[in-house]
């Protein structure tokens, strides 16, 4: 089953890089096969946001959501069950300091 992780972190938090990239993660993850696709996102400050109002495309700059933690990238996993995601989110280095929310895909 597929799954979405997106690691949700505060901006303002300041982490070392050490701490902040997943390298040794994403290695274990391509390994094992569970991690399809990955990437960090640019900040929320390069952002811009898209709405259709009444036939009128409405831009603005930064996330739809004013929030006190933003995502920060996200990673596709093929994983056996929930139970294999939740391990897999577990080990990520975002969530010592983030939140790493794990959401499943509708199968076609």
């Amino acid at each position: 089953m597929r799954y979405m992780i997106l690691v949700c972190v505060d901006e303002s938090v300041e982490v070392s890089p050490e701490e902040s990239l997943p390298t040794a993660w994403v290695q274990e993850m391509d390994g094992r096969g569970v991690r399809k696709l990955g990437s960090r996102l640019r900040p929320v400050s390069d952002a811009t946001t898209v709405q259709v109002r009444d036939g009128e495309v409405l831009l603005s700059d930064g996330p739809f959501a004013e929030t006190k933690e933003q995502i920060g990238g996200f990673d596709l996993l093929e994983c056996e069950d929930l139970d294999e995601a939740i391990e897999v989110a577990s080990k990520h280095p975002g969530a010592k300091f983030g939140t790493i929310e794990v959401r499943p895909l509708w199968e076609d």
